[in-house]
């Protein structure tokens, strides 16, 4: 069970969360080597951000393209608000390629961000998500090239740093040195 409350993080969390980040099978006591930490402050800094709804898991990272879904659009839904959100969010997460749902202000009510193997496969997704209970209208946009990933890194390194302030990369904590890209 995870408690949504917010607070601050400090940089040794930061510096936890970057290591997962990068290598997310690393051990609590090789995290607490390489961060330069005790084993059992590293360990309670674990239980208390998964508590707190910060690290919401360890699982692999996939790629939709890797599995043959090359083609990413994001698709607008005007629905009935007699229904409301709910139930029709939970017809479109019965849809594989929906990887998620969002509520939105604006002109339309839900955003989408769904995957197909090619174009003519995104006119089927497109087909069963207009086709579920209480979306009345669609707008799709196909992406073209993804300039930034979904990154939160960036993030992590901002909260440690205080308000106002963002640090301008990874930065050590001890002897952990974040690997360095080519």
């Amino acid at each position: 069970m995870t408690s949504r409350t917010t607070g601050s993080i400090d940089r040794l969390d930061a510096a936890l969360i970057e290591l997962l980040a990068a290598e997310p099978r690393v051990g609590v006591l090789e995290a607490s080597r390489r961060i330069g930490a005790a084993r059992g402050t590293v360990q309670a800094r674990l239980d208390r951000l998964r508590e707190r709804g910060v690290i919401t898991g360890y699982g692999p990272d996939v790629d939709p393209a890797a599995l043959g879904y090359e083609v990413t659009a994001f698709i607008t839904l005007e629905i009935r608000q007699a229904g409301g959100h709910d139930p029709v969010a939970e017809r479109l997460a019965a849809i594989p390629e929906v990887l998620e749902v969002h509520t939105i202000t604006g002109a339309a009510d839900m955003l989408c961000r769904v995957v197909a193997r090619s174009n003519a496969d995104l006119q089927r997704v497109l087909d069963a998500i207009v086709s579920v209970q209480g979306v009345v209208r669609s707008s799709t946009l196909i992406s073209l090239a993804t300039q930034v990933r979904l990154r939160v890194l960036p993030l992590v390194r901002a909260a440690a740093s205080g308000p106002g302030l963002s640090l301008p990369g990874p930065y050590r904590i001890g002897k952990y040195e974040p690997p360095r890209l080519a």
